[in-house]
């Protein structure tokens, strides 16, 4: 079968996603939380990164705020070179449709569409097909291929996320961000789903940034960022599970 996604130099110029001076207050007074505290952080292309940090450090926030679907309280946030912070609603729907995907815990799969149905849903509701040749290499990647006529009810966790993961890359996105993508499945399910992502990541010049709490899954990454208190704490390159396990027991401590 002939590769047929993008060479993945063409997507290495500039930055992917970047925050700048970003904070996300909840809260006044003394009920104030600040869950970012003026966070400038930059994600590279065809790179695939981690986010980490102990709990309450604001990593799933700050991966939504990334993503367009939480806003921040002030500063900024840049997709390549677009400001989607104040984007009205309908603008950054668009930007979402056309240029992130996403893999979230949960699956969010259409209970009553087949699993090629729920992969190729994001080019319908854009009102495009998926490119076949790209469609049939996704596939191919995730494994798919026996399964593509059964509902999400069909599908045991590891098989629902690959279709999740299928999702996320038919439209061929800038950027894709994954919330503890193998956070419902076992553990050798969970290894073949971040294989998935690193394989499109290196072979593709896909992007991918991921909020986990697993050093395991984490050292699939090129990158960890690690937050603590709603701040950037640290970041480690080439992070194997122990360099990860030793960064989060100093957090901890």
């Amino acid at each position: 079968m002939n590769a047929v996604a993008q060479d993945p130099s063409q997507k290495r110029a500039g930055v992917a996603a970047r925050a700048v001076d970003a904070s996300k207050v909840y809260g006044q007074g003394d009920n104030e939380v600040r869950a970012l505290d003026h966070i400038n952080v930059e994600f590279a292309p065809a790179q695939y990164s981690a986010i980490m940090g102990p709990s309450g450090s604001g990593k799933s926030t700050l991966l939504q705020c990334l993503a367009g679907l939480d806003q921040l309280t002030s500063g900024q946030v840049f997709l390549g070179d677009l400001d989607i912070t104040n984007l009205h609603e309908k603008a950054l729907t668009r930007v979402r449709r056309d240029r992130i995907g996403f893999i979230f815990q949960s699956f969010n799969l259409i209970p009553t569409l087949t699993a090629l149905e729920n992969i190729t849903l994001p080019e319908k509701l854009a009102g495009k097909d998926a490119d076949p040749a790209w469609l049939d290499q996704v596939i191919e990647i995730v494994g798919l291929r026996s399964r593509l006529r059964h509902r999400p009810s069909e599908l045991s966790g590891g098989q629902q996320q690959r279709v999740a993961v299928a999702r996320a890359l038919v439209s061929r996105p800038d950027i894709i961000f994954a919330d503890e993508p193998t956070g419902n499945v076992d553990s050798k399910a969970g290894a073949e789903i971040l294989g998935f992502m690193r394989q499109v990541v290196r072979e593709f010049g896909q992007t991918i940034v991921m909020v986990t709490h697993d050093p395991i899954a984490a050292s699939y990454a090129d990158r960890v960022v690690f937050l603590a208190d709603g701040s950037i704490d640290d970041e480690l390159v080439g992070p194997t599970t122990e360099s990860v396990l030793d960064h989060m027991r100093r957090l901890e401590v």
